[in-house]
């Protein structure tokens, strides 16, 4: 069920847990290979880890709900939307910049919980005159305009969080 909070939306995909273990070991799995692309280094580590469906066909479920969600949320036809993601690993000491996903033709961004253990970090996000904070749980889409700034606090944790970052776009027409 999608619901609207202050400054963002939240779905959250029942029985997660077997979706989310299949995208966990498939990070575990193709992080390190030589063809996995990465991107936004800071402080150590990659923020944009990028696998595709390709190598993990359970990414289609998530890209799937993202899809539908952004469609109810934009008014518009889920045909007419395309969605790209990253894996996002947060070992424990890491935190995520302030920044926002505004670069391009995004119309929504989301990110997707896998993995939360307690006090792993949670999700700000700025508005002009109040910040929103957020507590992820596994399972948990949280969805928000691009170019609202966020970040996440210090995963104070002894365990990695796991998220996937989305941005939802306009689909590609093809020429007549």
């Amino acid at each position: 069920m999608l619901y609207q909070c202050p400054a963002y939306y939240c779905l959250t995909i029942p029985d997660a847990a077997a979706l989310n273990e299949a995208l966990l070991q498939g990070y575990l799995r193709y992080v390190e290979d030589v063809s996995t692309r990465r991107s936004h280094e800071y402080e150590g580590r990659y923020e944009n880890v990028y696998i595709g469906k390709d190598k993990i066909p359970r990414i289609e479920q998530v890209l799937t709900h993202a899809i539908e969600a952004a469609a109810d949320i934009l008014n518009l036809e889920s045909k007419n939307l395309r969605a790209g993601l990253w894996f996002n690993a947060m070992p424990p000491g890491s935190r995520t910049l302030k920044h926002a996903h505004d670069d391009d033709d995004e119309l929504l961004s989301a990110v997707y919980y896998v993995s939360v253990p307690a006090d792993s970090g949670h999700l700000i996000l700025h508005n002009r005159n109040f910040s929103t904070h957020v507590t992820p749980a596994p399972g948990m889409f949280v969805f928000f305009p691009p170019d609202v700034p966020h970040e996440v606090t210090e995963n104070r944790s002894d365990k990695v969080r796991m998220s996937l970052g989305i941005n939802i776009g306009p689909a590609c027409r093809v020429a007549d």
